[in-house]
């Protein structure tokens, strides 16, 4: 039985590398599951796709779509005609999807209407907010998505209360967790100038990509005033998203900001691993900054990891650069709340969805 696996981010392959480790696992073992896997190349340069293949341990694409850039629409319906030809050329028995970018919702739309079932590995997590690109990508994904596997109870709840049938939703923790937990003794500092400088602990880490935060020079400048007027001369890294970069060309940044380039896998990880606090726009460094148990700041206004707050060490800051003093002076004075690790986030989760994988499809055959 051929499952496809659909990749085409950064954050789509800290998800998908683990799944396909244990697919090759089970396969070795004498399991029915095969892959194919394939890449949209909605990231396609080596600093946002290449070297996350290399780190991380996934294998050439079987397909690449070679999408490359473009407005939204145009990468969706660039990837829906690519892969509904993969498809067409041979079919799958399952379309497997990752995440909520566009490569997801394209993917799984193209494949339903070619009647391949797809599951979805983290479907049903919302954050209300339909300004967000990813919200509109989940709610598409999960309405044709055959299985749902999930991250939490609150995404189990979100999927009952849109009507989804329990036999269809699999509680089974969260596969950037087993890349985190497979990788984290392979960290590796990064090379930048001042690197050999820095202090674990004494310093912070910046991420700042979504278009709320970043297109606008304005609150972009506001918000990088606010970090480094408060963080009281310790050294503030800031990788730059590509989006981030060309809102940056027309703002002074403070000297206390250390821009550098985005870093790959093991290297971003280990600044934050050792940093003193992060403060970031990204969902997927809430969640690894919470099983690394290092202080975050969410510069959003809602969430869709709710978990990283109620459980985790995470605080939903919003977005009024105002409430970043008095947060990060709470983090300066080591008042920062003390986080769990939410329910099933154990590394072991990408062996589970396998498992499930087989059950379904045989009883589906």
């Amino acid at each position: 039985m051929l499952i496809d696996i659909i990749a085409g981010t950064r954050p789509n392959f800290m998800k998908i590398a683990p799944i396909i480790r244990a697919l090759t696992t089970r396969s070795a073992e004498g399991g029915p599951l095969r892959f194919r896997l394939i890449h949209t190349g909605q990231h396609y340069d080596q600093r946002m796709s290449g070297a996350f293949f290399q780190q991380l341990e996934i294998p050439e694409p079987d397909v690449n779509l070679e999408v490359g850039s473009g407005t939204q629409a145009e990468q969706t319906g660039a990837i829906m005609v690519r892969y509904e030809q993969v498809l067409m050329d041979r079919r799958a028995d399952l379309c497997l999807v990752v995440g909520d970018v566009t490569s997801t919702m394209a993917c799984a739309i193209a494949a339903q209407k070619l009647h391949v079932p797809v599951a979805h590995v983290e479907a049903g997590i919302r954050s209300g907010d339909w300004s967000m690109p990813e919200e509109i990508n989940r709610l598409a994904t999960d309405a044709v998505t055959n299985w749902f596997f999930t991250t939490s109870a609150h995404a189990n709840a979100n999927l009952r209360r849109s009507g989804v049938e329990e036999d269809r939703i699999f509680f089974v923790g969260n596969t950037m967790i087993d890349t985190l937990l497979y990788n984290i003794d392979r960290f590796v500092p990064p090379v930048f100038d001042g690197a050999a400088d820095l202090e674990p602990g004494r310093y912070l880490v910046v991420t700042l990509h979504r278009p709320s935060n970043v297109d606008d020079v304005g609150r972009l400048r506001a918000m990088l005033d606010a970090i480094a007027g408060s963080a009281a001369g310790i050294p503030v890294i800031f990788p730059v998203h590509p989006r981030t970069a060309k809102t940056l060309a027309s703002v002074p940044v403070p000297e206390t900001l250390r821009l550098i380039e985005p870093q790959p896998y093991l290297e971003f990880n280990w600044l934050v691993k050792h940093a003193m606090g992060v403060i970031t726009d990204s969902g997927g460094v809430t969640e690894e900054t919470t099983v690394m148990g290092v202080p975050c700041m969410t510069l959003r206004d809602s969430t869709e990891r709710p978990e990283t707050v109620e459980t985790g060490t995470n605080a939903l800051l919003g977005t009024d650069p105002s409430a970043i003093p008095p947060a990060l002076e709470r983090l300066l004075a080591g008042q920062w709340k003390q986080g769990g690790i939410p329910e099933l986030w154990d590394g072991k989760t990408a062996p589970r969805i396998v498992a499930e994988l087989e059950r379904l499809l045989a009883r589906a055959r």
